[in-house]
This record gives structure tokens, C-alpha cells and sequence, in this order.
């Protein structure tokens, strides 16, 4: 388990909540496997209650089984799942893109270079939370450029069936084609050329497709 910072304010199930997810996104709780409640309170410094309350949350976004008399269990990853919340994010894209195409100020292209800049940096110095952290963050100054963050926001939940086969493929296969992506979005912005930045949205959302059945020979027993 990876301990994460309690913040200021955080309830007991919400710093529960949080420290779970992350754990399961970057695969430090790996898929199908069995959660402890007595072992999880213990490391966070908290009583079970939190820690039951925010499994019964993850249970309702379907990435954590709850058995009664059984146990707590990391949901293995949903293929189906994963392609309908790629779909939903790619067709939200699609439209923030041109959005942003129109409203990007140059203070808004200088935050997405500067993502960019750290995004190569840990590339050539990988720390794979830094890395699905910053490719996290582009996409979300995309929404926020076009003031749809509530929007952003409002997808947190279901990403996280997606969000864990992209940690699984900077893991595992390193591409480095998905910062090229970003790099080639931020001059389409630059150009305002809505129908190219599109394009690249498309194929930088659809790259998953072709790394999953990687994924699926490497580590089967994380699939359905």
C-alpha cells in the first residue's frame, strides 16, 4: 500500500476513499485481490468504519466486490466497462476540444506546455504516479480551458476502470506515442484547427484498444 498525505479537512471515509483508489489505480491493490479492512485501518491510522463505508463506495462504482461473511475484493478489469467509459470520455472530447480550439488564451497554452515539459521529463525519469498524474492533468486543463470542470469532476468515478489499464500500459509497455499525442493536440489549439485536434483526440483516446490486447497476453489474471 502506498500512504498518501491526509489533507486538511478530509474526513476519516473520504481520506479512506482516496488512499483506496489510488492504491487500486496504480496497482498497488491488484486486480482480484483480497482487501483487508483491519490491515487497511491499520496503515491509515484509522478506525474500520471509514474504511467500510468507502468500500461500499467503490463497491457502487463497481471497482471493489463486497461479499458479505466473505470479504472486500478488487474488481477485476471489465473490458466492456472500460470501452463504455473510453467512449463516454472520447465523445465529451471530442466536443471539449473545439471548445478549447475557440477559448484557449496564451495563458492557457503556457499551462499545457509546461505539462507537457514535465510530462518528458518523466518520461526519461520514470515515477509512474508522476506520469498518470500529469496525463491526468492535461486532459483536465482541457475541460477547465472551456470552463467544463464540473464536468471533468463528474467523470472521476468511471474513470477509474480506465484509469487503471493506462497505469497498467505505462507499466508495461512505455508508449511513448501518448506524450506525442499531447504535443501534437497543444498545436492544433495553437492553430485553432478544431477538425485536426479532433483527430488526434480520437486516435489518443482509441490507443487503448490496441495496448489491451497486449495487456491481456501479459497479465490475464487481472481480466474477466
Amino acid at each position: 500500500m502506498q500512504m498518501i498525505e491526509r489533507m486538511a479537512k478530509e474526513t476519516a471515509r473520504e481520506y479512506a476513499f482516496r488512499t483506496i483508489k489510488h492504491n487500486i489505480i496504480s496497482l498497488e491493490l491488484e486486480p482480484g485481490s483480497m482487501i483487508s479492512e483491519n490491515e487497511l485501518a491499520s496503515e491509515m491510522g484509522v478506525s474500520r468504519t471509514p474504511i467500510r463505508e468507502a468500500l461500499i463506495e467503490l463497491g457502487k462504482l463497481r471497482i471493489v466486490e463486497v461479499y458479505p461473511q466473505k470479504g472486500s475484493f478488487v474488481s477485476l478489469i471489465d473490458s466492456e466497462l472500460v470501452e463504455e467509459v473510453r467512449f463516454l470520455r472520447l465523445t465529451l472530447e471530442s466536443t471539449i476540444i473545439e471548445l478549447v480550439c475557440e477559448s484557449a488564451k496564451p495563458e492557457d497554452i503556457c499551462a499545457l506546455e509546461e505539462n507537457l515539459r514535465l510530462q518528458e521529463f518523466y518520461l526519461q525519469h520514470p515515477v509512474l504516479d508522476k506520469q498518470l498524474q500529469l496525463d491526468n492533468e492535461f486532459h483536465e486543463l482541457l475541460f477547465r480551458i472551456c470552463k467544463k470542470g464540473f464536468t471533468y469532476d463528474f467523470l472521476g468515478g468511471m474513470m477509474m476502470h480506465f484509469d487503471r489499464v493506462r497505469s497498467l500500459s505505462l507499466t508495461a509497455i512505455k508508449d511513448k506515442n501518448l506524450i506525442a499525442d499531447h504535443r501534437a493536440i497543444v498545436d492544433a489549439i495553437k492553430e485553432k484547427d478544431k477538425p485536426l485536434a479532433k483527430n488526434i483526440v480520437t486516435k489518443h483516446l482509441s490507443r487503448y484498444k490496441v495496448d489491451e490486447e497486449q495487456l491481456k497476453r501479459r497479465y490475464p489474471h487481472y481480466f474477466r
